[in-house]
């Protein structure tokens, strides 16, 4: 993977926080990208336009609303056919919000399992032939909280916990040809409706290192398992500035 002329990366939710600043990294190593988004038009149309001016042709964009099936079967084939080569799938879209229990709906379990697991699943099912024809690498943007479970979000932890499960067996299914890994995020970006200062404070105590990561910790280090880590395969790592320590 260190040979990047004319590689091509897909990056769902490739427009913003997380997603935008891999694609930059990516896009900065010689990558190609796929920026797909949903309802980010506007923010995945600036960004590609960002970065074909600085190569030529170098991204594309792609819209899908990943809860749809038919959108998940139609995502790689669109790819394919503009680009003719997938070498890097970084699930990474996601939906993230509070479910207590008495108030839980199907709707909320559609949602959150359909964009943390069953896009995950189906989008590496459709782009594994293409990926093992370039000796590709899948990452999957995990969630510390995979591991110990926030409260009030039942659903969302048991998605991204299983996003962690499907990581390994796919690296153990799609081996020797595709490396699948995981990428699990601390604190990196508050949420957009941010919590009190109090909580904020009792967050950062928790981590040893003292304070937020960045986006492009992430970026790095998904650069890392796609162009340095040649011997890596069935692995998450936990960037959360220690605070995973000991769970």
């Amino acid at each position: 993977m260190n040979d990047t002329n004319k590689k091509w990366a897909l990056i769902t939710g490739g427009s913003k926080r997380i997603g935008a600043k891999m694609t930059e990294i990516l896009h900065d190593a010689g990558i190609n990208i796929a920026i797909h988004f949903n309802s980010s038009s506007d923010s995945a149309t600036e960004l590609c336009a960002q970065l074909n001016t600085k190569r030529a042709n170098s991204s594309i964009t792609l819209k899908a609303d990943l809860t749809k099936q038919e959108a998940l079967e139609h995502l790689v084939p669109s790819l394919i056919e503009q680009t003719h080569r997938l070498d890097v799938l970084i699930n990474n879209a996601s939906t993230f919000y509070p479910t207590p229990i008495q108030s839980i709906t199907l709707k909320n379990w559609d949602d959150l399992m359909g964009t943390n697991l069953k896009a995950p699943l189906f989008l590496c099912k459709y782009a594994a032939e293409h990926l093992k024809k370039s000796s590709g690498v899948i990452i999957n943007i995990i969630d510390i909280h995979a591991k110990k479970p926030l409260k009030d979000h039942s659903i969302y932890g048991s998605a991204k916990a299983g996003l962690a499960t499907l990581t390994r067996s796919l690296a153990k299914d799609l081996a020797p040809d595709v490396r699948v890994n995981g990428i699990s995020p601390g604190l990196i970006l508050w949420p957009e409706d941010e919590p009190p200062e109090e909580i904020k404070e009792n967050i950062l105590e928790q981590i040893p290192l003292k304070n937020p990561g960045t986006p492009e910790d992430i970026a790095q280090c998904a650069l890392f398992l796609i162009q340095d880590a040649p011997y890596t395969t069935g692995q998450i790592i936990a960037v959360d500035g220690g605070r995973s320590i000991g769970w």
